[in-house]
């Protein structure tokens, strides 16, 4: 019995129905698996870089925030020192300072940056040595002040900015990469979607060519056969390959014409002989 049931399963005739259902139902699988892949490669890629790029500027600001104490602090020694009514000495956050340059150290993935951070905290130890000589200086009666600042603090406030600004511009570049990166991930992830369209087109192509092929022609040659029987009584000879309803369709007209061809005639017949026994 299940040898039975099987083989009338595999000897089973796809449908018009099932052809186009499988048709249409591989456009949208397709469709939408080309839309899935390009919408979670877009999430991915927009989640990795937009995460680099929110870390290039928060790091960005912590070096404008570095560079801006600096140079608050280095205003201030150099009020002190031109201005001999100013008695109070400039203060300096090194603990905020430093907490800052931590930040950096952690959060920079770059290997570029890396060295450039580190040669930030040297330089501001050694500027910052070198400004806490400030007091003793103001005190002394031997060391000028003006010199000491110009000769001994600016040079290495000089080098501190200096690294801080490039610093600052390895971020700038890292951040434009990234950006540059973020663009071409996302031209990456629409290449699914456009490749999905492209296929669509073509697979609908292949259907509308299959349907006029295979159905759309057919039923036109079924009508002028039609109309050639019913019009000029020509035989119903029209004939194509197919296994399914269209085939069976066209078979039983074929049929129905032959069977209605040979009625005719018999009634032709049964008049033509009524009408020579009248005579």
């Amino acid at each position: 019995m299940f040898r039975k049931l099987a083989d009338q399963v595999r000897n089973r005739k796809p449908s018009m129905r099932m052809k186009l259902t499988l048709s249409l139902s591989a456009i949208a699988v397709a469709l939408l698996t080309s839309s899935v892949i390009s919408i979670v490669e877009y999430k991915r890629m927009s989640h990795y870089v937009s995460d680099l790029i929110a870390e290039n500027i928060r790091n960005i600001n912590v070096a404008r925030q570095l560079e801006e104490v600096v140079n608050t602090y280095n205003l201030g020694i150099l009020t002190v020192i031109g201005d001999s009514s100013v008695t109070k000495l400039p203060e300096f956050d090194q603990r905020a300072f430093v907490s800052r340059c931590d930040s950096l150290s952690r959060t920079i993935r770059s290997e570029k940056m890396v060295p450039l951070t580190d040669s930030v905290v040297y330089a501001y130890s050694a500027y910052m040595l070198t400004s806490m000589e400030l007091n003793e200086v103001l005190l002394s009666d031997f060391i000028d002040s003006r010199t000491w600042f110009f000769e001994r603090l600016q040079p290495r406030y000089q080098r501190l900015t200096a690294y801080i600004g490039k610093l600052s511009d390895t971020m700038y570049g890292e951040l434009k990469r990234n950006s540059e990166t973020f663009q071409r991930g996302f031209y990456r992830s629409i290449i699914p979607g456009a490749v999905a369209v492209g296929v669509g087109l073509l697979l609908i192509l292949m259907l509308l060519f299959f349907l006029l092929v295979y159905y759309v022609n057919p039923i036109y040659r079924m009508l002028a056969g039609l109309k050639d029987y019913r019009a000029f009584s020509k035989p119903y000879s029209y004939d194509f390959d197919g296994d399914d309803q269209l085939s069976e369709l066209n078979a039983g007209i074929r049929e129905l014409a032959g069977e209605n061809r040979q009625l005719r005639q018999r009634v032709s017949d049964l008049r033509t002989k009524y009408l020579s026994g009248e005579k």
